[in-house]
């Protein structure tokens, strides 16, 4: 029989997202007002039938661990399962994972038990909704060992990524990894009848994913050396040796490995037509129940804006923004262009009022305070009548006093407090 076994790649320390993985892995880090950058993945493989999951990570992963147990927790008769390896160590080995074949290699003495027929590799910092086992069907009708999904991409974003040149029969004939924005790549384009096929505007090459489905054997058998990158290395290696089947994907996906990526597509999902799509009832996009009251606005202006459950917004005007789970904001405040994560629990009156002995704002967003253009990480403290991100200037990045400016973007990191009549 065949049995797929899946593996998420967690990815490394997470600096392109810093400061929002200063404190949590790159899959913990909250998306889309209720979700968790995980739970994209973990949905897709869930949605294919494949349920057997192993999540690879290494860094700050207590909230990872935590998120996973509250979330994924399966009946007794599917077999099924999402569980976290993280890096450890053993009589064979004792150091971090130096890379995403790495991390596979230091895990298969966990996935043999398991007696899987493939392996599905998968990306933890991407978004797309790609049917899995549609991908799957594929690799077993086309008698490869590996299967790579591709996209298409333009020249410009070939730069940084692995470009593959493929057949009529979508057999890889070439494979070059981030090849810059100045040498000749021409061959590398897709061949003609297969362009016409695809979606237009440039898009004239083919882009790897990271996303792999392996024949048990070539699995095993490729990780017998020291090669500690599937894209680097364990793929060319293959590609000398055999035939590689491509699976074209047709659909949206963006790797949301920065902070411009993260803040980009978290705000697409408030355009009236979102290029990724939450609302397709026959493939949810999993994630933790919270059994929260449903969100309470009172006279409130709201403009291509979600609001995950549990808010209480009042006299608010909200533009192009995603509010996330418990967020409180006060009356007069405004936000336009901001990504705001929410809060982990509601507080007391009791603590309310220590807030207010101690000189410190409640969580959440205060009267009167005005915000363009920030991401708000969890259970941060923004006093009344502040003012964030409107004089439209140029900002350096770096570290300052109550926030961070990435690749221009304000970040005000978790459990961060910003007193009362702040401006930046």
């Amino acid at each position: 029989m065949e049995k797929v076994l899946s593996i998420v790649l967690g990815g490394g320390k997470g600096t392109r997202l810093y400061p929002l993985t200063k404190d949590r892995s790159k899959p913990a880090v909250p998306f889309g007002g209720k979700y968790r950058i995980v739970d994209i993945p973990i949905s897709n493989c869930i949605n294919a039938g494949f349920n057997q999951i192993y999540i690879l990570t290494q860094f700050n992963s207590a909230s990872l661990h935590l998120h996973i147990s509250r979330t994924y927790t399966f009946d007794s008769f599917s077999r099924g399962y999402v569980e976290i390896l993280a890096a450890e160590q053993t009589l064979v080995h004792s150091g971090w994972y130096e890379g995403t074949a790495d991390a596979v290699r230091k895990n298969l003495q966990h996935f043999r038990p398991q007696h899987p027929s493939h392996y599905l590799i998968v990306s933890g910092d991407q978004l797309y909704r790609m049917d899995l086992a549609d991908m799957f069907r594929q690799h077993v009708e086309s008698g490869c060992g590996l299967t790579v999904a591709c996209t298409t991409v333009s020249r410009e974003a070939a730069s940084s990524l692995g470009i593959m040149a493929i057949d009529k029969s979508r057999r890889v004939v070439s494979f070059m990894e981030k090849p810059g924005p100045d040498k000749d790549i021409s061959e590398l384009r897709m061949p003609a009848e297969l362009r016409t096929e695809r979606r237009s505007g440039g898009k004239d090459f083919l882009a790897s994913m990271g996303i792999y489905i392996f024949d048990q054997a070539l699995m095993e058998s490729s990780l017998e050396n020291d090669s500690n990158d599937f894209g680097k290395e364990i793929i060319p290696n293959i590609l000398a040796k055999e035939a590689v089947n491509a699976y074209v994907f047709p659909g949206y996906w963006e790797d949301i490995g920065t902070i411009k990526s993260f803040y980009e597509a978290n705000l697409d999902l408030t355009a009236i037509d979102p290029q990724f799509n939450f609302y397709e009832e026959d493939r949810p996009i999993y994630t933790h129940k919270r059994n929260l009251p449903a969100s309470k606005l009172n006279y409130c202006t709201m403009n291509q804006a979600l609001a995950a459950e549990g808010c209480i917004i009042t006299n608010a005007s909200i533009s192009r923004s995603i509010v996330g789970v418990r967020t409180i904001i006060e009356t007069g405040a405004s936000l336009d262009g901001v990504v705001c994560m929410g809060a982990d629990y509601y507080e007391s009156p009791e603590q309310r009022q220590a807030n207010r002995e101690r000189s410190r704002p409640d969580i959440g967003i205060g009267q009167g305070t005005i915000i363009k253009g920030a991401i708000i990480d969890k259970n941060a403290r923004i006093g009344e009548h502040c003012r964030i991100g409107i004089d439209n200037v140029e900002r350096k990045d770096g570290e300052y006093e109550f926030h961070y400016v990435v690749d221009g973007i304000i970040v005000i990191p978790k459990n961060a407090s910003i007193p009362p009549g702040t401006a930046f």
